[in-house]
């Protein structure tokens, strides 16, 4: 798994130096992997070196069996072989979405290295032991704040958070907090992955990632 790190703020000139860098030198076939999770671990890092707040931000959108779409920010967890990993709650909007649709797309914007990747596929359960795992790696706070939370539900107020959550601290007291049963990750596996790249005069670089029947990977170019 690609573990994502948090960071610092770099400084604003040192940011747009570095946005004109990418831009002059542009994207092409022949500077991209032929592995767009590999391409996209290079472009993570590149993020994480320029001290960028949260670059595993990303914005995951789903749709009802119906087609009607909702969209909300979440944070990468990690990317392998499979695809791109995310954490939430089974009862959440987005996993009822994602039950009744597994299609899902992905944005990740890094507006300060003028950049943009947009991943598109389909989403399936991680298991069991696996989220455990992750689960066990989150602050107590977090953990204790997953089974404290009816996510999406409708609530009359904060309180009744604050209290479950004492509740749930109570219970778990000096011992180690279980995995939800209701909680758990997702891996989006891609069949469309596209790098953009800013450049001068909105003549942008677009070269998107097509997965073929045989799983081999074609590259095409797009107009900006």
């Amino acid at each position: 798994m690609y573990n994502f790190l948090k960071t610092n703020i770099m400084d604003k000139d040192a940011i747009e130096d570095l946005k004109n860098h990418y831009s002059q030198i542009g994207l092409n076939k022949t500077n991209l992997d032929p592995d767009p999770l590999n391409q996209f671990k290079s472009w993570f890092k590149d993020a994480v070196n320029a001290n960028l707040f949260e670059p595993g931000a990303t914005c995951l959108s789903t749709a009802t069996k119906e087609g009607q779409p909702s969209a909300r920010t979440v944070l990468l967890k990690g990317v392998d072989k499979r695809g791109f990993l995310f954490f939430s709650n089974y009862e959440s909007r987005k996993a009822q979405e994602l039950g009744q649709n597994p299609r899902a797309a992905l944005v990740v914007a890094w507006i300060e290295l003028g950049r943009q990747i947009c991943i598109s596929g389909k989403v399936s359960r991680i298991s069991k032991d696996e989220s455990t795992k992750y689960f066990h790696t989150r602050p107590i706070g977090s953990q204790l704040s997953a089974w404290a939370s009816p996510q999406s539900k409708v609530i009359n107020n904060r309180h009744i958070l604050e209290k479950q959550r004492l509740k749930i601290e109570k219970k778990f007291h000096g011992g180690k907090i279980p995995l939800p049963p209701f909680w758990g990750g997702y891996c989006l596996t891609p069949v469309t992955v596209e790098f953009w790249q800013s450049r001068p005069n909105r003549l942008h670089d677009r070269l998107r990632y097509k997965r073929l029947i045989n799983n081999e990977w074609i590259i095409e170019r797009l107009a900006p």
